[in-house]
């Protein structure tokens, strides 16, 4: 199942998994052109399809969901304004200050519930243009699934209420749907339905897709004219893009199936994880693909016990007090057994001495 010089168990982000032999196939047989100029059947193709999934006028194929979110940002002409996002969301803390250095706006960070904005925060939030002294408001942000929630997914009567507030004061919403087919499978919705509350959406097809690379950027004829010209600018015209293109289109073809084991697979960690203790993880909130597990109880260092995992051949991320595991289409049951098993080794071994952090070391 496992190929590469990777360790067997990798559950770092579903960001690692390999193209699958199909979509090597397709690769090798793509029809390719100039896509900066329109001329890639390829990613022409993955365009059309990906804006009627989404239910959108238009969609443009991109290197990285860090330049769709910049491109959004442009596209939506947030220089000199306020941005409201989630004060733990990905685009504020996790993409180096692009929306400030690059977009040249401001970030109104708000507290979400797992990740999910309040409709009456924002609506006290948002600023008119009438005092000169504040930055007016000029765009609205969420993250679906969000990362940081441990892949919560927004619920849509929440989604829906938020954006009545910012259609009533004349703001568009941007969703960073990175992991957006997860909260669709986990809601069991078309993504349209999703998309419907916001005015701009990406998602990756890197991730839970298992694509090698690439997003998709969409949103209604005017947003998109704006996005392509920002993307153009930001270094997005690549060339024979259909090679990249080929294989998110297999992605495309049946996710469900995929991602509601990889859900599976993640409910099962987090399961075996609170067994082990119940203070590692919050099972019942585990709804997609990641799971993070709370290492209080022994360190307040989780470098240190994502240290001691991978001795035991189990890869996952941490940072500060947690430790993010991802389930993806190249871990299974017996790799959530491994990591489980692991991580109990890891917790007898931190348990026995106050001075933990060294011992897992």
């Amino acid at each position: 199942m496992h190929s590469g010089p990777r360790p067997p168990y990798d559950f770092r982000s579903d960001t690692v998994t390999l193209p699958t032999p199909a979509m090597m196939a397709a690769i090798a047989g793509a029809a390719l052109g100039d896509a900066a100029r329109g001329d890639d059947p390829t990613v022409n193709a993955l365009e059309r399809l990906a804006a009627r999934l989404v239910g959108k006028d238009d969609a443009v194929f991109v290197p990285s969901g860090t330049m769709a979110n910049l491109a959004a940002l442009l596209a939506h002409e947030v220089r000199g304004g306020e941005v409201i996002v989630e004060a733990t969301a990905h685009l504020y803390n996790s993409e180096g200050g692009g929306l400030s250095v690059v977009a040249g706006a401001v970030p109104r960070p708000l507290p979400g519930r797992r990740g999910a904005l309040d409709p009456d925060d924002v609506r006290t939030a948002i600023r008119g243009g009438a005092d000169l002294a504040l930055a007016p408001t000029r765009l609205v942000c969420v993250e679906n699934t969000h990362n940081a929630a441990g892949g919560a997914v927004l619920p849509l009567s929440s989604l829906a209420a938020l954006h009545r507030v910012c259609r009533d004061a004349g703001i568009p919403v941007h969703m960073d749907g990175a992991r957006l087919f997860n909260a669709a499978a986990f809601l069991d919705v078309p993504l349209a339905e999703i998309c419907g509350h916001v005015e701009s959406v990406w998602f990756a097809l890197c991730k839970g897709l298992g694509g090698p690379v690439g997003a998709i950027l969409a949103g209604d004829a005017a947003f998109m004219q704006r996005a392509r010209r920002a993307v153009k600018m930001l270094g997005g015209g690549m060339r024979q893009a259909g090679l990249i293109a080929a294989p998110a289109l297999v992605a495309l073809a049946e996710p469900w199936p995929g991602l509601r084991r990889d859900h599976a697979l993640a409910r099962r960690l987090a399961d075996g994880l609170a067994a082990i203790d119940p203070s590692l993880v919050d099972a019942a909130g585990v709804q997609t693909n990641i799971v993070n597990c709370f290492v209080d109880r022994v360190t307040g260092d989780a470098t240190a016990v994502a240290g001691a995992l991978a001795e035991r051949g189990v890869l996952a991320n941490g940072k500060r007090n947690r430790i993010r595991f991802v389930t993806h289409a190249q871990v299974d049951e017996a790799a959530v057994e491994a990591a489980v098993a692991a991580v109990a080794d890891v917790m007898r071994c931190g348990a026995r001495r106050p001075d933990a952090v060294e011992v897992i070391r």
